[in-house]
């Protein structure tokens, strides 16, 4: 049992942290993605691909890159990609539960958009969980990993790091994170790992407390100021 009694600022990722990372929703995100570089590029979608992965690994988001190297509009480009069908996830009673039972401030932090946050924590029922959502636009399209990013979302809610922990998919944003003095929760790819960020199932990198491959189970299995003494 994870003794989280310290932490009073729950810090959740969005997309395959908060679903499972087997749910078609990046998939989806990923295919528009190719869609837009190539309409805005005008260049066949292998190509574009090929660009949209270079920008992706240099600047941390497809839209950064594009940011540094074209002109593009920037809310066009995420209500475009997220146009998405969260109905692919199945709502987790279960999760909902646990996330509701967490004592102190809930928050998301995505490098998504706001509607697509909220587009996907409504159809999940989570929505009336968290106190708020901090989306990519929040941080002056400043991405996770970047510090500029992290060191905007602890200003804006005057996050208390030693007692928050971070919750995400990504190897890469958790190195921020850890270093920064959050604790850190890595939830590992269910079916291996998709891409260079990702985990699989028996990886802990270094700067991980805790590694889970099932959110829920985890939650359900911590010790937090809510949670009863054992000899009551």
């Amino acid at each position: 049992m994870a003794d989280l009694r310290h932490i009073n600022h729950w810090v959740f990722d969005l997309d395959n942290t908060l679903y499972p990372s087997d749910a078609p929703i990046m998939a989806q995100v990923d295919r528009r993605m190719t869609q837009y570089v190539a309409r805005l590029l005008s260049l066949p979608e292998d190509e574009a691909r090929l660009v949209q992965k270079a920008y992706w690994r240099d600047y941390g988001t497809t839209l950064n890159g594009l940011m540094a190297n074209h002109a593009v509009d920037m809310r066009e480009f995420l209500d475009f990609v997220h146009d998405v069908d969260p109905t692919v996830i199945t709502p987790h009673p279960e999760l909902a539960a646990r996330i509701e039972a967490l004592p102190g401030k809930r928050l998301v932090y995505t490098n998504g958009s706001l509607g697509h946050a909220e587009n996907i924590l409504g159809h999940m029922g989570l929505t009336h969980l968290f106190d708020d959502i901090f989306d990519v636009e929040a941080s002056g399209f400043q991405p996770k990993p970047h510090q500029a990013g992290f060191d905007s979302f602890v200003r804006k809610f005057d996050l208390p790091v030693p007692e928050s922990i971070f919750f995400e998919d990504s190897v890469r944003n958790l190195k921020t994170a850890h270093a920064m003095g959050f604790t850190t929760v890595l939830v590992r790819a269910k079916h291996g790992p998709r891409d260079e960020e990702s985990a699989a199932p028996d990886e802990h990198p270094d700067h991980v407390h805790h590694a889970v491959d099932c959110l829920p189970t985890f939650l359900g299995s911590i010790r937090t100021t809510a949670t009863p003494d054992d000899d009551t």
